[in-house]
């Protein structure tokens, strides 16, 4: 391994790995990969649903019998005071005129239905698609500027099932290019920072920016393999891409730096950084990418096409610090790092001190106190699991700001039943039941209407509209009783589809699916820390520290949406989304530390190689956690109530991974555990390998840095 890190930083091999990636990238480009990636995302709902769910296999018999798939569009017009003649006239020339618009792939619109207390109506039509967004998008768009607003007393808004596609098409619409602009800018800042040189920190960005171009090509080809990807999973990836990329450039250039202060090849010291931080980043990508794939076995399909995504940004990061960045820096060597550049034997090679060294001595004094107390603190931060866990965030929340689907929903709810807007679908198969059914539904006390409407060689399709608005948690709740209502009178083979009915089954799924994937994702890592450090007793801890981290994120986490952000209630997928994250990116860190304490540990013992460990990776650490938090946070500036909720978490579960679990449970339990940590490997039994404290001899310990 360590000649073909000689190998990629020679005279030669630095240029032509650089040369592979250029052609690499450019390759990408010329075949219009990356806009092809957008291209092949798919947002709509629907499409995410298990393939054996109820509602997946009524939306398919739905199809058939109106011979296509179709979403509605519904103009609602409403007037407090009541609909007058000119209100009625008005609503019959909308009608005529939309019409004579002829919009493309819709049908007539109906004459309008009016409520009961006279005071609103609605125009609805449908609209044929075909999986192109701009199907719903272009009809509701010019639909819109022609209706709503405020016109003769009456209040009118777009919605029903094309308006809120519409409006969620708009939303994705961008938003790879919103949060790679608003990310980028930020690494670019933080870089800034960290390196203080004007020079330095386009090397890493430029290393990212690579992997980022590659990653979003190759996603293209896992897209055309048939896996589910939408827009939030594309810009998931690229949160990883950049945080989890710019985190392995961080720790090989630290190292590097450290080897520039002890020689003077500038290629010698970038092949031997490479080489040895290559062990923690291939385990730190491949902890996270195992976890990641672990994700492939969701039921829910947009779940599912996270994993090999995300696991392929990795994936691609890694590559790139380890081949692109390590043949760069034998480039330009250290003068990049003006104006403070690393010079041979300049104060700072001996990196073992500093302000982490004082801070794992002032923890050495008390481990026990530490490792007490920090634990009581995150207990006490989990409680907020208790008094505010809640996953009533809907479809009608999913934005920050109201839309006005969402908005058209609400003014629909006034004068007519809630499910009106987006009736539930029932598939009856046998036809001579159908009466039995529909009378069945009228007397459930969850429905407002049912109606057959369609008949074709599935069956008959009967819309019934709930009474509470199909976006809603009620409506969701009310399912299971509508399908049993229907079942008894029509039979065990009538279906329950539409909206409601598909939210619920994509909820009941991703609990599902957290209960499976949570503990594979805990078993993958500990079966990679196994391997890594060599040690059963330490991963155990490690990975208990993580768990607490994570529960007290997401326990402060619930906390803060409900106080701060107003939200009504989290994702049913977050706490899953959360976890993969937050454990695998977590332990990442700690294998940063661990993997360094243990090389320190077989020269020094276990107390002096923690020490050591800690205040040679305390600084590097603390920079990846604050930008890898950064990144994810970024995902706040997006308008959707999920992304801003796993930004949220993953931002401040790193954070707290960072400064509480890495830099002091951790050390505070290793040193409190002392040599046993590394049970049942030989070095918890060798103990202390009798050589001198580092303190004694600053060249030994400078030796043993490098």
């Amino acid at each position: 391994m360590q000649g073909f890190f000689r190998a990629i930083t020679g005279k030669r091999g630095r240029w032509v790995v650089v040369a592979v990636w250029l052609l690499a990238v450019i390759g990408f480009g010329a075949a219009q990969l990356p806009a092809k990636f957008e291209e092949v995302q798919n947002n709509e709902s629907t499409s995410f649903l298990p393939g054996d769910a109820e509602s997946t296999k009524a939306l398919t018999d739905a199809e058939e019998i109106r011979g296509e798939e179709s979403v509605t569009i519904v103009a609602v017009y409403r007037n407090p005071d009541g609909l007058t003649a000119a209100n009625k006239a008005r609503i019959a020339s909308d009608r005529r005129e939309l019409d004579s618009l002829g919009l493309a792939r819709t049908g007539p619109f109906a004459p309008p239905v009016f409520s009961k207390n006279g005071q609103a109506a609605l125009l609805t039509a449908e609209i044929a698609v075909n999986g192109e967004g701009e199907t719903i998008t272009g009809p509701v768009d010019e639909v819109r500027s022609k209706v709503s607003g405020t016109r003769d007393g009456m209040t009118v808004k777009v919605t029903g099932s094309a308006g809120f596609s519409a409006d969620a098409i708009k939303v994705f619409e961008g938003i790879n290019g919103t949060l790679l602009i608003a990310a980028s800018a930020l690494v670019f800042i933080l870089l800034a920072l960290i390196y203080r040189s004007p020079l330095f920190l386009w090397i890493p960005l430029f290393s990212v920016g690579m992997a980022e171009i590659a990653s979003r090509s190759i996603g293209y080809l896992i897209a055309e393999a048939g896996f589910t990807i939408n827009a939030q999973a594309s810009s998931i990836m690229s949160v990883l891409v950049l945080g989890a990329g710019t985190d392995y450039a961080l720790l090989l250039v630290a190292r590097y730096r450290e080897e520039l202060r002890q020689r003077e090849d500038k290629r010698e010291a970038a092949a031997i950084a490479a080489y040895a931080t290559a062990p923690a980043i291939f385990a730190s990508a491949i902890t996270v990418m195992l976890a990641l794939m672990c994700l492939t076995l969701a039921e829910v399909n947009g779940t599912a096409g996270l994993g090999p995504l995300g696991a392929l940004g990795v994936a691609v990061a890694m590559v790139s610090m380890l081949t692109l960045l390590p043949a760069l820096l034998a480039i330009t060597g250290r003068r990049a790092f003006w104006p403070f550049v690393p010079r041979v034997g300049a104060e700072g090679a001996d990196v073992a001190h500093g302000r982490w060294r004082r801070w794992g001595e002032w923890i050495d004094r008390h481990p026990r106190r530490v490792w007490i107390g920090t634990t009581l603190i995150l207990l006490v931060m989990c409680g907020g699991l208790i008094t505010s866990f809640s996953t009533n965030l809907t479809q009608a929340d999913a934005y920050r700001d109201k839309v006005e689907s969402v908005v058209g929903q609400e003014l629909l709810a006034t004068s007519f039943p809630s499910g009106t807007n987006a009736p539930t679908e029932v598939i009856v198969p046998d036809k001579a039941k159908v009466p039995a059914v529909v009378a069945a539904l009228k007397q459930d006390p969850d429905v407002a209407d049912a109606r057959p409407v369609a008949e074709g060689p599935p069956g008959v399709l009967v819309l019934a509209a709930l009474k509470s608005d199909p976006y809603s948690t009620d409506a969701y709740d009310a399912v299971p009783q509508v399908r049993k209502t229907v079942k008894a009178a029509g039979g065990q083979d009538v279906l329950v589809g539409g909206t409601s009915a598909v939210e619920k089954d994509i909820r009941d799924a991703s609990v599902r699916d957290t209960k499976l994937i949570i503990p594979l994702v805990l078993l993958v890592v500990f079966i990679v820390l196994i391997l890594l450090l060599r040690s059963l007793l330490a991963p155990v801890i490690l990975i208990a520290t993580v768990v607490l981290s994570f529960a007290a994120t997401m326990g402060l986490s619930y906390v803060v949406y409900d106080v701060a952000f107003g939200f009504p209630g989290s994702d049913p997928g977050l706490p899953l989304f959360a976890f993969v994250f937050l454990v695998a990116l977590g332990i990442d860190y700690n294998i940063f530390l661990m993997a360094r304490v243990r090389e320190e540990a077989q020269r020094y013992g276990t107390e002096h190689g923690m020490l050591r460990g800690l205040a040679v990776t305390g600084g590097v650490i603390t920079s990846a956690g604050i930008v890898l938090a950064g990144t994810f946070a970024v995902l706040g500036v997006l308008p959707l109530a999920f992304l801003t909720q796993i930004g949220f978490a993953v931002a401040v579960g790193v954070l707290i991974d960072t400064f509480i679990v890495r830099s002091t449970l951790v050390p505070a339990l290793v040193l409190e555990i002392g040599r046993k940590i590394w049970w049942p490997s030989k070095l918890s039994h060798e103990g202390d390998p009798g050589g001198p404290a580092p303190e004694a001899e600053p060249e030994l310990e400078q030796k043993a840095a490098g």
